[in-house]
């Protein structure tokens, strides 16, 4: 652990931003339950169901320490009248333009959002100083890397996507504002996050809603796919962990970067499961969520612009510093996520559904 460690405080104002979305809604949800006041700020864009991301506020909505605040990061004067206004003692940077595919076909969404918008979530930062800035940055930065399991001290210079580029971009200008204007921030590259409530752009989603309306799914790489599977409640342990604990000074007297506070962590399960596999997983947990068997019809495909075969973390930094290591099974997880789906679109007393 490391020196100093320091529970969730609820003395202290947290700005979630994304916080209608998949990850800010577990962990407003965490904070608030902690009674800690929690603000949260999301333009609850149409690029996945918005009836979702109501139904997550609907769920914050019931804690009195919740403040949401409809706005967009890309606007500047938004993001600096909150800070202003609620004066965070720590801010986690999840709002930004998911999807890798979706980036080859609309650029200019994550140019706004993911560049534009988190330099003004440091500029609020600069002028208005937090104790800890925590930012959501991607597995997607270790692109081409064939080195594995992918390490933080991996280079990542081979971005294969514009969203792996933008995470990139912004890990970089973190570090200048640290530097510049001793923001203590910590950077998060979270891997393939799935359960209950998640993003339907993701496959395992995608896949179900394919399931259930009868449609063939889509099987990339002819399936010789892997990815580090990491279930929401991990990722969610891990932050509320970190968020307290910004980085300690970098002693180096004969750098330029003497006394600098910045951190990067991987938060991945730290076990690769290959696509197939996953597949079967989820078939399972939907036959036993409607009790009937449930099988996908699968259409197989090349590997798709901007994918990888491969993500695996090496989360032993995590570990070390924090105590905690991801470990849900994805038997687990994807059971937790079928119950949901099945409940949430009351899929048993539907004959089609979404």
């Amino acid at each position: 652990m490391i020196e100093g460690y320091r529970e969730l405080d609820p003395e202290r104002t947290y700005l979630v931003t994304g916080g209608a979305g998949f990850i800010g809604y577990f962990l407003s949800k965490k904070l608030l339950e902690l009674q800690c006041r929690v603000i949260a700020l999301d333009n609850m864009n149409p690029y996945y169901d918005v009836n979702l991301k109501y139904s997550r506020l609907e769920r914050l909505e019931g804690f009195k320490h919740f403040t949401f605040i409809k706005g967009d990061i890309s606007d500047k004067d938004t993001v600096h009248k909150v800070f202003k206004k609620y004066k965070p003692n720590i801010v986690i940077n999840l709002a930004a333009q998911a999807g890798v595919r979706y980036s080859i076909e609309n650029p200019d969404s994550y140019i706004h959002s993911n560049i534009i918008g988190f330099y003004n979530i440091l500029e609020a930062c600069r002028y208005n100083p937090v104790d800890h800035l925590v930012y959501a940055s991607s597995s997607s930065v270790y692109g081409a890397n064939t080195k594995v399991p992918f390490s933080t001290d991996d280079q990542v210079d081979n971005p294969v996507s514009l969203y792996a580029a933008t995470k990139k971009s912004n890990e970089l200008i973190a570090h200048t504002y640290s530097h510049l204007y001793g923001i203590p921030c910590t950077g998060l590259r979270f891997f393939t996050v799935y359960g209950p409530m998640g993003r339907p752009d993701m496959a395992y989603f995608g896949f179900t809603q394919k399931i259930f309306k009868g449609e063939t799914i889509e099987v990339f790489n002819f399936g010789d796919c892997y990815r580090d599977f990491t279930y929401i409640d991990d990722i969610i342990e891990a932050v509320a962990r970190i968020l307290c604990n910004p980085p300690a000074k970098k002693i180096n007297k004969d750098s330029v970067l003497n006394g600098i506070r910045y951190a990067i962590y991987n938060i991945g399960n730290n076990k690769p499961e290959q696509l197939m596999d996953y597949i079967a997983a989820l078939e399972k947990a939907l036959s036993k969520s409607v009790g009937r068997e449930i099988t996908a019809e699968k259409k197989f495909l090349p590997m798709q612009p901007g994918d990888v075969k491969a993500t695996y973390s090496d989360s032993s930094p995590l570990e070390r510093d924090f105590g905690f290591k991801p470990s849900t099974r994805i038997e687990a997880g994807l059971q937790k996520f079928a119950d949901w789906y099945v409940e949430y679109y009351n899929v048993k007393n539907e004959t089609r559904n979404i």
